[in-house]
């Protein structure tokens, strides 16, 4: 393009009485229009990193010298106490100290429940204090904050070029070459050969410097690139380059850890089976009662399930260690704990005997519940899936993708969740140290892999695969070896993520086809093939800038397109 202004300014001091200075002028025009229309698209595209940057606010509370002070939230120091009211921002990372409230953390993890912070826990900059107030002590400032880090993520993310855009980018310098090639041979068959004026062989000339212009190819893919990550990062998927973006199209399977990415991570009643004449509500108001004030893991799944349920006082209370607990409810003998405490005391579990090996064939902790020397119910209790991962495993499938999953645990609680989920594949009883390893196999039969996991055991593994992602509420590790980071810690994101790569790279097909078939059709047209029709400059000014243009807005329609897993 600047090659082709030089040219035509040139010509208006060889040719004045040809009125190129009119020539030019609409040339320019038509020029500045076309990075205006340019521009206007890479600023859409950047939409996403100035809405990140907004979400922390402006201003913050400190308390300095024993008084309360309002300083822009650049000026907040690391230790600094920040004092929170309901309804302000929270504008850097920090710990409560004291005061109680519940805070939206919905920008960061896509929960809608604000969560309740108390002294001690860790508060996010950003994110919104809804009810009371409190203090806490900052402990990440500046570019430090979760919000900061996201921000970098993106923008080194929409920075970055994937394997098409070097492809492109080649191509656009071998374009340069060609034109000057094709300028100058136009000039030469023009003047030379075909023996036409000295003015038409110039304005051919100039014709095929602007109208080959590489800007449609240059932005075909990084357009793409810039309105994919950024589409990402509103909806808590976040790519940390563009390699992930092209890579995560090609997986054939995608192998998920159990444990805190498939399933809660804690446990949870997931049956309650009961004698004759009980109530399933019975039992768990015993149960209930039996576990009031135990901290244990599968005392408090009890406790939460028996929720909103009338609970007792104990009169009595005898822990059994390893095995369970014997209480007294008013005059009834309450027993709650495994098969061993029952066969101690003599409780007949043969009415339920069928059932308790069936749960515990599925994997399930089994907790027998008796009553004055009776068995009235179980409790089973495991690792619950998440509640989006069944439709992420179908929907995976109908898309081609294979899903696996990979635990440590034993093969019949591995095969229990997988059941539930419509998982084939499972690799369980694995190490910590050999989760790379499955991965290395997976690969060695010719296949491209995801790994998804949260834990610092997957961090080699996500490591390994083609394209790792990360649970956004795992460890740092884990986070810090992925490609693509799910903030929201919902394995249907990793589906959002898949659909996202996809349609991205269709919008990068399509842009560097139209860029390629333009220039296809551009080169002779400019160079006076189908004379006496001939384009004048200003007519390819126009040309190349819509070209570009065109292959802007087509990036930018990405936004909106329907994608499966994207909010």
């Amino acid at each position: 393009m600047g090659t082709g202004y030089l040219f035509s300014v040139g010509a208006t001091f060889f040719f004045p009485s040809v009125q190129f200075y009119e020539a030019v002028a609409v040339l320019l025009v038509f020029i500045l229009l076309g990075h205006w229309l340019e521009m206007r698209a890479r600023a859409g595209a950047s939409d996403a990193i100035r809405s990140l940057m907004d979400l922390a606010p402006p201003k913050a509370t400190v308390l300095r010298d024993g008084q309360e002070r309002e300083v822009p939230t650049a000026e907040v120091l690391k230790d600094d106490i920040v004092v929170i009211r309901p309804g302000n921002k929270i504008p850097v990372d920090g710990e409560v100290l004291e005061g109680e409230s519940l805070v939206d953390e919905s920008m960061l993890t896509g929960e809608s429940m604000p969560v309740e912070k108390k002294p001690g826990d860790k508060v996010i900059g950003a994110t919104i204090n809804k009810s009371g107030s409190f203090r806490y002590r900052a402990t990440k400032v500046g570019s430090d904050t979760a919000l900061a880090q996201i921000v970098k993520l993106v923008q080194e993310a929409q920075n970055s070029k994937a394997p098409a855009q070097l492809l492109a980018d080649k191509a656009s310098q071998w374009l340069v070459v060609i034109a000057i090639v094709i300028g100058l041979l136009t000039f030469a068959v023009w003047f030379w050969w075909i023996g036409q004026s000295l003015l038409l062989a110039v304005t051919l000339t100039i014709t095929v410097f602007v109208i080959a212009c590489p800007d449609a190819l240059g932005l075909a893919t990084p357009m793409a690139v810039m309105v994919g990550t950024g589409l990402g990062a509103r909806n808590g998927i976040l790519f940390k380059n563009a390699s992930a973006l092209e890579d995560a199209t090609r997986l054939d399977i995608v192998v998920f850890d159990k444990t805190g990415t498939l399933t809660m991570g804690e446990p949870q009643v997931v049956e309650v089976v009961v004698v004759a004449g009980s109530t399933e509500e019975a039992v768990l108001a015993l149960a209930g009662t039996v576990e009031q004030g135990s901290d244990h893991p599968l005392a408090q799944a009890i406790q939460s399930k028996a929720e909103g349920l009338q609970l007792d006082p104990l009169t009595g209370f005898t822990n059994i260690e390893g095995k369970g607990a014997r209480t007294e409810i008013g005059s009834k003998t309450v027993l709650l704990g495994n098969r061993r405490l029952m066969d101690e005391e003599k409780v007949d579990m043969a009415s339920l005997k069928d059932e308790a090996a069936r749960l515990q064939s599925a994997g399930q902790t089994v907790v027998h519940v008796a009553q004055d020397g009776k068995l009235v119910g179980l409790i089973a209790i495991a690792d619950a899936p998440r509640p989006t991962a069944t439709a992420m495993v179908k929907k995976m499938r109908e898309r081609g993708v294979e899903v696996a999953m990979l635990t440590g645990d034993n093969q019949a609680t591995a095969e229990r969740i997988a059941r539930e989920l419509g998982i084939e594949m499972v690799i369980a009883d694995v190490l910590p140290g050999q989760k790379a390893d499955k991965i290395k196999e997976l690969q060695a039969q010719g296949k491209k892999v995801g790994m998804v996991g949260d834990g610092v055991n997957d961090a080699p593994a996500l490591t390994q695969a083609e394209v790792g992602f990360a649970i956004g509420a795992g460890t740092d590790v884990a986070i810090e070896s992925a490609d693509v980071v799910l903030m929201k810690s919902d394995p249907y994101d990793v589906l959002g993520a898949i659909e996202l790569s996809r349609a991205t790279l269709r919008k990068m097909h399509q842009n560097l086809f139209w860029a390629v078939g333009y220039n296809v059709i551009a080169f002779p047209a400019a160079a006076g093939v189908f004379y006496p029709l001939v384009i004048s400059p200003e007519v390819a000014a126009l040309a190349m800038s819509g070209s570009s243009a065109l292959v802007a807005v087509n990036a930018l329609l990405l936004k909106r397109t329907q994608l499966d897993g994207l909010g």
